[in-house]
């Protein structure tokens, strides 16, 4: 009985591999199952210079463009007081020098 489970076990075996290909399947990933890396690549690599030059037009008609210039407000006497003299001198450090 013994010899009959072995023998049944070794004709299982020989039929299983006889079934089986040759080489093991190759594992295809979900990303690659229908393009070519490639294609991304190149794909990918005109999208990114596009952008490059789309983003350089547009920053040098942004910069060329002048801005509004706003008039001096009123010199109103409430707005600089100073109660004390600055350790530096008299003006702020980053005011205009009126001496």
């Amino acid at each position: 009985m013994a010899m009959a489970s072995v023998r049944s076990g070794l004709l299982r075996t020989a039929l299983r591999a006889g079934s089986r290909p040759s080489a093991p399947p190759k594992r295809g990933f979900a990303s690659s199952s229908h393009h070519d890396d490639a294609y991304e690549t190149a794909k990918w690599e005109k999208i990114t210079y596009l952008g490059i030059a789309t983003c350089s037009v547009l920053a040098i008609y942004c910069l060329s463009k002048g801005h509004p210039h706003h008039e001096e407000p009123p010199p109103y006497p409430y707005l600089h007081i100073r109660n004390k003299e600055f350790p530096w001198g008299p003006d702020g450090l980053f005011e205009v020098k009126h001496h």
